[in-house]
């Protein structure tokens, strides 16, 4: 890896400013400086780092593509929503230098609780080195504390450092360091349940071991064997491990891992049957995939496709118009965003369409062309369908075009047919809403484009539609009657909520056979979103959302989609997926339910919390947990812990909630950690969410995640959970 590179950082075609690139001796953290004045501008650790793309992969390296080649270039791409950094190195050696640096030091930092305990003492010993000796004396201790959210007594923390201090040299350097900080975060909550079943408080035998797994955490099967492993894996003691025994260490090295976590590890896999239809699935679903920023002078980018595409989404939306040159462009139509070729969006679709396996959907508005989908998707040809209904396995690796099309899929498993072009598209009220707010904002007459639209439609781009074809919504006994199951209608997100109010049995049992797709209000002009799960509620399969819009829907989403190996299908409950069902999700009344089932949550303590974004120097969080059930109406309801002041480090809050869940099924639980503020609104902290289908009982860990949907290591709350019937 080189150190003290200098390298162009670049912003836009104009925007190029040469810094110094230097890896710190700990090899976790880069820093860079300005040529110019020598100053740090900033420093990155690599565990904030996703991947790093080599040559022209963002639009500002393209647009510099005649100017610098492939070779010199690379792009560091961050988790969350933090931007990317484009830089040029000087020389194509020193790019690759920097590549396979970056991606080996991203293979080698796992992030075990071990290391992150790690990287957690060294990154703030060296935020409270003040004077950088690399000794802290009880000054540079005093400050340390405010800095990670404790407000101790100062007698008590002196009693630490002291007993820490082995050299009693009044300062602290090295392992003494580390002892001060494993006193700092002794869990007595966790050390008291490992003595309740420890016989000698020392250690937890195998047989000890599996009375807590079986008696505690219910796992029922192959317990002795789970043990072991457990044992295995977390007992940092080789003495211990070779007696077959778990000790404190150990036992809270298993509580903080994936197998204490509260989401049951088994279903980050794909665990659920996918030779089912495509309408038997919830899917991620984006609304105006390639705007990451607001719907009317927001930033086009592929970088929205990107990033949605990695966070599992399988339902993109992709705006074409005609641009110069005969080239599409892609962009939100009568309004004043920026425009991306559509070529590019193609092309990124086709590198990042299957990371997760499954297929994808794109769907478009606009007048479209199919020259260059044709191009970038081989020879052009659509494949013929062999099914009405084929099921999720069987559309593997396949793209599906959402669109208008002329005749039926019958007539493409058949041969071609006398049926008249049929070309309508989306539900006309919907459309016709839009094309006046659009019309407003773009200064185009209402009626015009759409008018324009359905005036003609490539035979061969109308061919690249096979089961997903728009329809317009007529009310659910025309649908039943006229409708197939290879059609689609999309609902504006006020249309959704009038048929659930109105109908929602019969939603229900639409959604059984056919695809509904929802998209937000054309009044969102701030890219906010609906809730989603209302319409979850009534089986609606693609429901839009603004995936650049941090919030608590967005948590929802990726509560949902995070089980079945994030590959963005999740599979309906069984009543949900019977044409004849009786559920309706406002009327429970004439469901068979064995009664509700209880979730009971103890709120035991939290762990290293984060400070809030932007608050003073020396301000700690007085932190709070409101758990949330989103489900049915029925269901809906959220409850909260005290406020505990002046600790964000280790906070105790031993307070039980509970719940009644009369569709678990539906249910999704968002844990949210809060600073209480009794003078204007409680500031975010944390969340994490998941369904109710993945929670393991017993005592769990709760990684907290922050806005962004990106991990906060090592923040977490520890919790007790039990389901009755």
């Amino acid at each position: 890896m080189q150190q003290g590179t200098l390298m162009r950082k670049v912003k836009s075609k104009s925007w190029k400013k040469q810094r110094y690139f230097k890896l710190q001796d700990d090899c976790m953290t880069i820093w860079y400086q300005s040529k110019r004045t020598g100053k740090t501008e900033s420093a990155f650790s690599i565990s904030d780092v996703e991947t790093v793309r080599e040559g022209h992969q963002s639009e500002v390296l393209q647009s510099l593509a005649e100017e610098f080649p492939p070779e010199r270039c690379f792009t560091i791409v961050f988790y969350g929503r933090r931007g990317n950094l484009d830089l040029i190195a000087g020389s194509a050696e020193e790019a690759q230098c920097w590549v396979q640096g970056l991606r080996q030091l991203i293979r080698s930092f796992p992030l075990t609780p071990a290391l992150v305990s790690c990287t957690w003492i060294r990154d703030w010993f060296q935020k409270a080195d003040k004077n950088k000796d690399g000794r802290m004396n009880f000054k540079e201790v005093q400050r340390l504390l405010k800095m990670m959210n404790v407000d101790m007594n100062e007698d008590h923390a002196l009693r630490l450092f002291q007993a820490a201090d082995k050299s009693e040299s009044g300062t602290l350097e090295g392992e003494e360091f580390v002892l001060f900080y494993k006193a700092l975060t002794q869990r007595e909550e966790v050390l008291s349940l490992f003595q309740d079943f420890s016989e000698d408080g020392k250690k937890l035998t195998l047989l000890e071991l599996v009375d807590f797994l079986q008696q505690e955490q219910l796992e029922d099967e192959g317990t002795e064997e789970l043990a072991m492993e457990l044992i295995d894996k977390y007992e940092p003691s080789e003495t211990v491990r070779a007696l077959h025994a778990l000790s404190a260490d150990g036992f809270l090295m298993y509580l903080c891992s994936p197998e204490g976590s509260i989401f049951n590890p088994q279903h980050r896999a794909l665990w659920q049957d996918m030779n089912q239809p495509l309408c038997h699935y919830f899917i991620s679903s984006s609304h105006n995939t390639y705007l990451i920023e607001d719907q009317i002078r927001g930033h086009s980018s592929i970088e929205g496709y990107i990033r949605a595409l990695k966070r599992g989404c399988r339902c993109l939306e992709v705006d074409c118009w005609d641009g110069p040159n005969g080239e599409p462009m892609v962009y939100h139509g009568h309004t004043f965003t920026s425009k991306i070729p559509f070529r590019e969006v193609v092309s990124t679709l086709g590198k990042y369409a299957f990371k997760v396996g499954h297929p994808a959907s794109a769907g478009g508005a606009g007048p479209q062309r199919c020259e260059h989908s044709k191009s970038h998707a081989g020879d052009g040809h659509p494949e013929v369908p062999t099914s009405l209904s084929p099921t999720l396995q069987e559309l593997k690796h396949k793209i599906l075009l959402k669109g208008k099309k002329i005749g039926r899929l019958e007539d493409t498993l058949d041969g071609p047919g006398d049926e008249a072009p049929d070309v309508s598209d989306d539900d006309n009220g919907a459309e016709a809403e839009e094309e006046r707010r659009r019309a407003k904002v773009g200064g185009t007459k209402p009626g015009s484009t759409l008018q324009k639209d359905k005036e003609s439609l490539a035979q061969a781009l109308s061919d690249c539609v096979i089961y997903c074809k728009n329809v317009s919504f007529r009310g659910f006994q025309e649908a039943r009657s006229h409708s197939r199951p290879s059609e689609i209608s999309s609902l504006s997100e006020a249309k959704a909520r009038k048929l659930i109010r109105d109908a929602g049995n019969e939603f229900v049992r639409h959604n059984a056979w056919q695809l509904t797709r929802i998209y937000p209000s054309g009044m969102r002009t701030d890219s906010s979103n609906y809730s989603p799960q209302e319409m979850w509620n009534v089986g609606c399969q693609i429901v839009a959302l603004n995936f650049q819009t941090a919030g608590t829907e967005m948590d929802l989403c990726d509560g949902l989609f995070s089980q079945n190996g994030r590959c963005g299908y999740v599979l309906k409950p069984p009543f949900m997926r019977d044409e004849e069902t009786l559920f309706n999700p406002s009327d429970l009344s004439s469901r068979e339910v064995p009664g509700p089932i209880t979730l009971t949550i103890q709120v035991i303590s939290g762990q290293q919390l984060p400070k809030v974004a932007n608050s003073k120097e020396g301000a700690i969080i007085d932190p709070l947990v409101r758990v949330e059930i989103h489900g049915v109406p029925a269901d809906q309801a959220h409850q909260e812990t005290k406020y505990i002041e002046n600790n964000g480090f280790n906070p105790r809050w031993d307070e039980t909630l509970q719940f009644q869940l009369h569709v678990p099924e539906l249910a999704l639980v968002r844990f949210v950690v809060e600073d209480y503020d009794k003078t204007s609104r409680n500031d975010f902290v944390g969340q994490f969410t998941l369904a109710f289908a993945n929670i393991k009982p017993g005592y769990r860990h709760i990684h907290l995640l922050s806005k962004d949907g990106t991990g906060i290591p090592p923040s977490s709350l520890f919790v007790h959970i039990r389901i009755t019937h």
